[in-house]
């Protein structure tokens, strides 16, 4: 009997050390940007290589701002790229991966973003 309960504890020891598999934000995003002045709705495609986050995120697919960002276990940080003659809602958002889900500030506290997970493709590539 004490065999097996360790045995067993050196299981559930073993389990409990397993890293942790790494968040992946890569797919297709709803956005949804809170602010005082009201709430703006976007689309995102994300694409993550190790720790590089880059895509684009934006009103539609066809009126896409470049992205890049950089992950760091669930904490994401994404930069916008506008083109000259363009403005962004956000320079930057400091977001918490999870799962499908991906929430944090803009701009440090001008307002709130939420990322969900999306099962529709967006086939939009950047220039």
């Amino acid at each position: 009997m004490i065999e097996r309960l360790g045995l067993l504890g050196m299981v559930l020891f073993a389990v409990s050390v397993a890293p942790v598999r790494a968040a992946d934000v890569t797919g297709n995003w709803r956005v949804t940007i809170s602010t005082p002045d009201g709430a703006i709705t976007g689309k995102a495609s994300l694409k993550q290589t190790g720790h590089v986050v880059t895509g684009w995120v934006g009103p539609s697919e066809s009126d896409p701002i470049p992205i890049t960002g950089t992950l760091k276990g669930n904490k994401l940080t994404i930069k916008t790229s506008p083109q000259p003659g363009r403005t962004a809602a956000f320079d930057r958002c400091d977001l918490t991966v999870n799962r499908d889900k991906m929430a944090g500030t803009i701009d440090t506290n001008k307002g709130t973003i939420e990322f969900v997970k999306s099962e529709r493709a967006a086939s939009r590539k950047l220039r």
